[in-house]
């Protein structure tokens, strides 16, 4: 059944690593981890009118987590804290309904299908998004 899990798509989505490194002067960054398998992932930020302009992240986590944060890295630019907390809400029903459909600009979020049916590996997956709200957030209340 783990097996399942690990196809072509998703690994080479972790692989990518899209966004993946240090930014040297972000305006806002978090760590966020998961106790249950210990994922950790750090979200750096550069924001401006409320919009994402820049992102890197940094994780030692499972192939799933390293996925979805590629898919963060690769789509998360120009967006704002609510569009991120709706994705990450939508994500979340897909996940719990196995009810996966495509969402203009995060196609790849339809490769994370077979985790519907791995409750356990649910938080790998939104780990990345949880942590973008968390640092959009922080960056909200600097500017405020």
């Amino acid at each position: 059944m783990i097996q399942e899990l690990y196809q072509k798509q998703l690994m080479r989505l972790a692989a990518d690593a899209t966004g993946e490194g240090v930014m040297s002067d972000p305006d806002a960054e978090t760590v966020l981890d998961n106790p249950t398998c210990g994922d950790r992932i750090k979200i750096q930020i550069k924001i401006s009118d409320g919009k994402i302009t820049a992102l890197n992240h940094e994780n030692r986590s499972c192939m799933l987590c390293q996925a979805a944060a590629s898919v963060v890295g690769e789509n998360a630019i120009g967006h704002s804290h609510d569009d991120i907390t709706a994705l990450r809400g939508t994500i979340d029903g897909m996940l719990k309904n196995n009810a996966f459909s495509a969402i203009p600009g995060w196609n790849a979020l339809e490769n994370f299908a077979p985790v519907a049916h791995h409750k356990s590996r649910h938080a790998c997956v939104l780990l990345p998004f949880d942590a973008l709200i968390n640092v959009l957030s922080e960056a909200q209340t600097k500017n405020a």
